[in-house]
């Protein structure tokens, strides 16, 4: 024991005595050796010089395990968990990135695990996390991506972010683009609001690079899905043949039905037998029915579909009790200008011509007489169960008014009826209705020279006429208005004879002479020699003179005066006194021969206008 305690006290010792001497270094010990080895890089840049080769492996694993948080790169990143609010992303780098789930509205079905694109929005938050995000990585990316689906024809994902005028507006790759309301389906959408907040797969159509629109297409998917499906319908298509559809559209002119990726038409007259104003009288949108084929073009991309041809024709369920002379009764459903037709049975209609409507003779319009709803009753007049026609009457519910027209119109009678229209011949007067005569021109006055009817007369007035003649086979009458009073001229013969003299104004100065006015009927013509006065001068417009009447024709109302009649005739008697006189004068003074001839000389040249 007391050996040991020596020892241990003799090392102690040795150490404290080497403790307090000089340490030597190498560069003492030898200098030239510690020189020529000496590291002056190391010296100079302060860190130990590592192995190229050690540095080049170390530069491999930092840029396959690490990213470089200072650039603007998209990078892809891993899922790796999920929050209620965010999505937490590995990009390989000191930290793990998170991102909003806002920005994955467009994918519902994120999961862990899933691979994102994501851009660095910053390096480090407080808590010293990155900040990554998903959108503007999208943004970066989406328009290579929306180049490269349009040249391919890429089906892509889409969110329907809203309505807007006309369509849709998507979120695709973080772009908004445009999805048309035509471009939704293949039918007609009714409910835009029902794609808000979905999801779908569209085609990108249109890029406009200029304006940086997007324009995408649902329907395209759909019609190249039901391509196949179209061209075997199309290709086991038959006339004839019966298949159900759906309504697809309603037009004004008839209804598109669907029948499984191929349209076909149903004409509004394919729809029903009977006449309608609509097809939603008969159809509504979504309606399943069936229909059979009619007709179709060459490539069979126009069908033509029929509804009624389901059903038995309704002329084929007519009664065969139903003949012509039967009374029927009906609905008014169509007025045109020459008739009405009439819808006797469902899908059975007549025609009731306008001349069959009344007993009048004059032009006049189905309107005058129907309105459409009209229900009216009518006499069968023709039916033809082959061509599917059928003429009816209404004026044959009342009597024929001419059945007792000799009876009620007889020759010679007088009446009252109404001027209905003109013709440069004559007027037309209803007596009543169904009995029309005519007045000729020449018989409406008997003093008043009339060119054309609507001289004397309008349509509308009330004329009394007198029956003339009556033609009942012909179903004409004659009548005449100035016979229901007497003839003026018959008076006239005696008052304005032959050289009898009246006074009266000139009228008017006319080719070849004036016309005088003795009343209001008679109107004499002067000749333009006849218009002399006895000075020599001739009688002027307004000047009053007396006249003789040379010329009377009853016939032809013609009446012709003349003013130098009158004192031509005067000299002519004076002449004639004067002879006598001289006679009487020469038998009592017994003159000469001489003498005599001398007076007689001077009368006659003062009759001759000799002085």
């Amino acid at each position: 024991m007391a050996e040991k305690q020596a020892k241990q006290a003799e090392v102690e010792a040795t150490e404290a005595v080497a403790a307090k001497a000089p340490v030597v270094s190498e560069a003492q010990a030898n200098p030239e050796k510690f020189l020529k080895e000496f590291n002056w890089h190391n010296y100079e840049e302060g860190i130990d010089q590592v192995d190229d080769k050690q540095l080049e492996e170390f530069e491999k694993l930092v840029s396959e395990n690490f990213v470089d948080t200072l650039d603007d790169e998209v990078v892809e990143g891993e899922v790796i968990h999920i929050t209620d609010r965010d999505a937490i992303i590995d990009i390989n780098a000191k930290s793990e990135g998170v991102i909003s789930l806002n920005e994955f509205r467009y994918n519902p079905n994120l999961k862990v695990g899933d691979k994102v694109e994501v851009l660095i929005d910053v390096r480090e938050d407080t808590t010293g996390q990155l900040v990554l995000s998903h959108r503007k990585a999208r943004v970066i990316k989406a328009w290579d991506r929306v180049n490269n689906a349009h040249d391919t024809g890429e089906i892509v994902n889409g969110f329907v972010k809203c309505r807007t005028k006309g369509g849709m507006i998507v979120d695709v790759f973080g772009i908004e683009a445009f999805l048309p309301g035509s471009q939704i389906d293949v039918k007609p959408i009714r409910d835009y609001d029902q794609y808000v907040n979905k999801t779908m797969e569209f085609k990108v159509v249109k890029i406009n690079h200029e304006f940086k629109n997007i324009v995408v297409s649902h329907k395209a998917l759909i019609e190249a899905d039901i391509e196949e499906q179209k061209k075997e319908i199309i290709g086991q298509l038959e006339k004839g043949q019966v298949l159900e559809g759906v309504v697809k559209n309603i037009t004004s002119y008839g209804v598109f039905i669907d029948l499984g990726g191929v349209d076909g038409l149903i004409h509004i007259t394919d729809l029903s037998w009977s006449r309608i104003n609509h097809p939603n009288e008969i159809v509504e949108l979504d309606q399943k029915l069936n229909v059979v084929i009619l007709d179709f073009d060459e490539d069979k991309s126009r069908i033509q579909l029929g509804l009624k041809q389901l059903s038995k024709h309704p002329w084929e369920a007519l009664g065969e009790t139903v003949k012509v002379g039967d009374k029927v009764k009906g609905k008014v459903v169509v007025i045109a200008d020459y008739g009405a037709f009439i819808e006797v049975e469902e899908g059975v209609e007549g025609l009731v011509h306008v001349s069959e409507m009344s007993w009048s003779t004059h032009l006049r319009s189905a309107q005058d007489f129907v309105s459409v709803g009209d229900e009216i009753e009518a006499v069968i007049l023709t039916l033809d169960r082959e061509d599917r026609k059928m003429s009816l009457g209404i004026k044959q519910l009342t009597p024929d008014p001419w059945t007792d027209i000799t009876g009620k119109y007889p020759v010679g009678s007088t009446h009252t009826g109404i001027v209905r229209n003109f013709t440069n011949f004559g007027v037309f007067v209803e007596l009543e209705e169904g009995i029309d005569g005519l007045i000729y021109i020449s018989d409406l006055s008997w003093t008043k020279k009339i060119k054309h009817p609507s001289e004397f007369c309008n349509v509308g007035d009330k004329l009394e006429v007198v029956v003339l003649e009556l033609d009942v086979e012909g179903r004409k009458l004659s009548l005449g208005h100035k016979q229901t009073t007497d003839n003026p001229w018959d008076k006239y013969e005696t008052e304005f004879a032959l050289d009898t003299t009246h006074t009266a104004e000139i009228s008017e100065i006319v080719d070849k002479g004036a016309t005088v006015e003795f009343n209001e009927d008679i109107v004499a013509f002067v000749p333009s020699r006849h218009l002399e006065k006895e000075d020599g001068k001739k009688l002027k417009k307004g000047e009053e003179a007396e006249f003789k009447i040379i010329e009377f024709n009853k016939e032809f109302k013609r009446v012709v005066a003349s003013h130098t009649a009158i004192f031509k005739e005067e000299e002519i008697a004076n002449v004639k006194a004067a002879a006598k006189k001289a006679e009487a004068q020469a038998a009592e003074a017994k003159p000469t021969l001489g003498d005599a001839n001398d007076a007689l000389q001077a009368l006659k040249d003062k009759m001759d206008g000799k002085k």
